[in-house]
């Protein structure tokens, strides 16, 4: 069946999330007067990026909410930083979490990719919209503030806080076809992540497509990810690998005819 509308993911897919955290913590590192704490700068981004994950999952599992789950980071990190220290209150967390996030903003950057990719797609005649694993709060502002929002004007942009089911679970990837009133089978989905994105795309009916860049902001978490994911032909089968969006727009765009 023709493809008519294409749904992404929005963190390490369209927005590089990774350089971002990383240029944030580095950046925080110097304005808490916290260079010596750690052996080094990749170590806290290392730690600080494994919080990320451990605290952001139980964010998607319902036991944190989403300010949470930030505050949760900004605990262990502090107790790691600083050994013996206090634990901080809610208020002094909230506090050094948006010290964190004015480095974070400050770092928002799209892939080079993603906005040709986005505009090309949209003149073939292709709907767009998202589907992530987190927060409409933070994802719609976000994409404005890279310059992607207007592509997803009037588009549906389903976020698991509000749906209440994260991706893989089928339910999500089906919210955003029922907006879209089409079929599974007559929507791509795009991300970063081989299990989550690609076969949970795979298995709810969508197109799929494994978006892995193989470049320096790649993850230790998200390789092995992925090599486990292919180390299985049934993991393999159905997600259409693509190494950046530029590769997805002749794909697509072929299928049109």
């Amino acid at each position: 069946m023709r493809i008519r509308a294409v749904l992404f993911d929005v963190d390490d897919t369209l927005f590089d999330y990774t350089g971002a955290e990383r240029a944030a913590i580095t950046a925080q590192l110097a304005t808490e007067g916290l260079q010596d704490a750690f052996p080094s700068a990749d170590d806290a981004v290392k730690l600080w990026h494994e919080l990320m994950t451990a605290q952001y999952q139980r964010f998607l599992d319902g036991e944190l909410t989403f300010p949470e789950q930030q505050l949760a980071r900004a605990r262990a990190f502090l107790a790691t930083a600083r050994e013996g220290s206090v634990a901080m209150d809610d208020a002094t967390a909230r506090e050094w979490f948006t010290r964190y996030q004015q480095h974070y903003r400050t770092a928002w950057r799209a892939f080079p990719d993603a906005a040709p990719a986005l505009g090309a797609l949209a003149a073939a005649g292709l709907r767009l919209g998202i589907v992530s694993n987190a927060s409409l709060a933070s994802q719609r502002p976000k994409l404005r503030e890279v310059g992607l929002g207007g592509f997803f004007d009037g588009a549906p942009v389903v976020c698991s806080d509000q749906h209440g089911a994260p991706k893989p679970a089928a339910s999500i990837f089906h919210a955003a076809c029922a907006e879209l009133e089409l079929a599974p089978e007559q929507v791509a989905y795009v991300g970063d992540r081989h299990d989550v994105d690609g076969q949970g795309s795979r298995d709810a009916g969508l197109r799929a497509f494994w978006l892995n860049r193989t470049t320096a902001t790649a993850t230790a978490a998200t390789t092995a990810t992925a090599a486990s994911a292919d180390a299985s032909p049934e993991a393999t089968h159905g997600v259409t690998e693509i190494a950046s969006l530029a590769e997805l727009v002749p794909l697509l765009c072929a299928a049109l005819g």
